[in-house]
């Protein structure tokens, strides 16, 4: 683990969404911090990607609050870098990779953070490609741009939804030893995940959702935890 449990990032507390009359979320408790790679892993409609939202203050809860160390979160959005679905952006919007990414650049420069937009792109792999426009890129770039575009926000906490979902084998291990290095670095991350089995193993921590928090602890843990509810019911937990 390099997390450290002494400091807390970001919290939710009793936290639940409904869109319309349709629950979402069901009083979430949860807290990352500083240093630490959390996986959120969970079937789909399991309410993931709204999660993300709710921490990063895009949504407001139907319920409960979400905290940066003892700031409300509305009044700290900028701490908090949220990479959407790569399905939820424009990809034909005539603009380069790299104005992508200097587009989420801050102007001034806060904290231990101090990522070019330049050096954003080079830490996923495609510095040279940064004069490319958008739409002739390949799905597993356009991903990698969207990473890029989160880090060199130089927020403290990134929440990142699907961010290896486009890649390749390769490439899906170099944005792991990326977020790895960045966690080590001190900024406090989790993404939503369909890995499974081995894979968790990538992560210092492993939250599942389904509506509500059902394990959350180590990836030896959550794995056992997880095997055994399979096994129990016979279904796949993506």
């Amino acid at each position: 683990m390099t997390g450290n449990t002494s400091a807390v990032a970001l919290e939710a507390k009793a936290v639940s969404h409904r869109f319309g009359s349709k629950p979402v979320l069901n009083s979430i408790n949860l807290s990352l911090r500083p240093g630490e790679l959390t996986a959120l892993i969970g079937p789909n409609g399991a309410g993931k990607s709204t999660l993300l939202q709710v921490l990063q203050g895009m949504l407001k809860p139907s319920a409960g609050v979400v905290m940066a160390g003892e700031t409300p979160i509305a009044l700290c959005r900028h701490r908090i870098a949220l990479m959407p679905q790569r399905g939820r952006i424009d990809w034909s919007f005539p603009i380069t990779a790299l104005d992508m990414v200097r587009l989420r650049t801050p102007k001034q420069r806060e904290g231990c953070f101090h990522l070019s937009a330049e050096e954003a792109l080079e830490r996923v792999g495609l510095l040279d490609r940064g004069q490319e426009r958008l739409g002739r890129l390949s799905g597993g770039q356009q991903q990698r741009v969207l990473l890029a575009a989160a880090i060199a926000q130089n927020a403290p906490t990134l929440l990142l939804d699907e961010p290896c979902s486009a890649l390749d084998p390769p490439s899906r291990e170099r944005v792991i030893a990326l977020l790895q290095s960045l966690a080590r670095d001190g900024r406090s991350i989790c993404l939503t995940s369909h890995d499974w089995g081995p894979a968790l193993m990538s992560y210092d921590r492993v939250i599942v959702l389904d509506r509500e928090v059902l394990f959350d602890g180590s990836p030896q843990d959550v794995g056992q935890q997880l095997n055994e509810l399979m096994s129990a019911s016979g279904r796949c937990p993506n």
